[in-house]
């Protein structure tokens, strides 16, 4: 077993006889109790950093919460939030009409140039940043929520309020690396690979509801399909 394996195996050994926020020990003590050199552990700390088991804070290091689980499925953040029993928020970053480009009016189905709604939003779980959402929304059929919405609450839930209800979406995430302003949003470095998700929302008429670009912080989150 290699060198840098055999400490990856010590530290999630150490890590299985400790619960979220448990302090974790320095680079320097774990350096001296395995015999490794600090490269080689830091190495081995960046994988833990990365797969979201354990965190920065202040200028220690704890153990991180599990991550959230995202379902891929038509239900909101704010669902699969709940169902983890995590307390879900929303910090509004901006709110605006933008012309729809070429590519967003054909998603939409409505004429290029035309205003649409855009709706900038950092997630939360627990207080913690865990995604960065910008929703595109068709104005003729939400105008009304610019008088009616309130932007740290469940849009989804503030759609069906109108009667809209969602019937099909196509989703496609990637992994990418995030640009200075979202890791500046989301509190991570631009070193930290996320996830992004692509979503396009059809209501049961095959009329498009929104364009969401979102963004996910990979140690914080994770995304699950049911299968049957």
């Amino acid at each position: 077993m290699s060198k840098p394996h055999q400490i990856r195996t010590a530290l999630d050994e150490l890590l299985d006889g400790l619960v979220e926020g448990d302090p974790f020990p320095p680079e320097r003590e774990l350096a001296t109790r395995f015999g490794v050199a600090r490269e080689t552990l830091r190495q081995a700390l960046h994988e833990l950093l990365v797969e979201g088991r354990i965190e920065r804070r202040g200028r220690g290091t704890v153990v991180a919460k599990s991550k959230l689980v995202q379902p891929l499925s038509l239900s909101s953040y704010t669902e699969g939030a709940l169902r983890m029993g995590r307390k879900p928020g929303r910090i509004l970053v901006t709110w605006d009409d933008v012309p729809a480009t070429a590519e967003l009016a054909d998603a939409l189905d409505v004429t290029e140039g035309v205003a649409v709604m855009r709706l900038e939003r950092i997630l939360l779980a627990d207080g913690q940043r865990i995604g960065l959402e910008s929703t595109h929304l068709p104005s003729h059929r939400f105008g009304t929520f610019r008088k009616t919405f309130d932007p740290t609450t469940s849009l989804y839930a503030a759609i069906r309020a109108t009667g809209v209800t969602f019937g099909s979406a196509v989703e496609r995430i990637e992994t990418v690396l995030a640009a200075p302003r979202e890791a500046g949003l989301l509190e991570s470095t631009t070193a930290m690979p996320m996830l992004r998700l692509h979503r396009r929302s059809l209501d049961t008429d095959g009329t498009p509801i929104e364009v969401v670009h979102a963004l996910y912080r990979g140690d914080r989150v994770a995304f699950e399909a049911r299968l049957t």
